[in-house]
């Protein structure tokens, strides 16, 4: 498979991509695009409803993230608590939660809480990974953010891979 790296909408729509294809939920949507949509797997967050004056009330800044052992995630970070920085008013709605990883969606990083999901993998892919933050606001030239150096590598390794026999 083609290494894929999905940034906060990318990671949303992984997860409507999945829900429509995998858990066969055709009319599977974010309540952003389609507010009356019958399976909702991407809401608003909580704390976002009411609010009418959009300019800086969305989950912005750095938030911390736990991040399961034994995942792709733990391998590039190599640590369970990571700090990334946020800027969305979306997420996964948990009433789907259960639904979308006995199909196979993997978790792997979510709000010291529990009450959000933060990353997601699928682990019979080469390298899937959608993060809801913004991994790119920490990157430096010198210092790669984790999942951008994950990705690269793996599509290097996809790209020379595939002219040996």
């Amino acid at each position: 498979g083609i290494p894929f790296l999905g940034i906060c909408y990318g990671f949303q729509l992984s997860v409507v991509e999945y829900s429509r294809h995998v858990l066969g939920l055709e009319d599977a949507h974010t309540t952003e695009c389609d507010p009356d949509t019958p399976h909702p797997v991407i809401d608003l967050l909580p704390e976002q409803r009411g609010v009418d004056e959009l300019g800086g009330t969305m989950r912005l800044g750095s938030h911390p993230i736990v991040v399961k052992p034994g995942t792709l995630a733990h391998s590039l970070y190599g640590s369970e608590l990571i700090y990334e920085r946020h800027r969305h008013r979306w997420e996964v709605n948990p009433r789907y939660w259960d639904r979308l990883e006995e199909a196979g969606v993997v978790f792997s990083g979510w709000s010291p809480d529990g009450r959000r999901k933060e990353i997601m993998e699928l682990p019979d892919h080469p390298f899937f990974l959608a993060t809801q933050f913004h991994p790119e606001f920490k990157s430096r030239p010198w210092r790669p953010s984790p999942p951008y150096y994950g990705f690269i590598k793996a599509a290097l390794e996809r790209r020379l891979g595939a002219g040996r026999s």
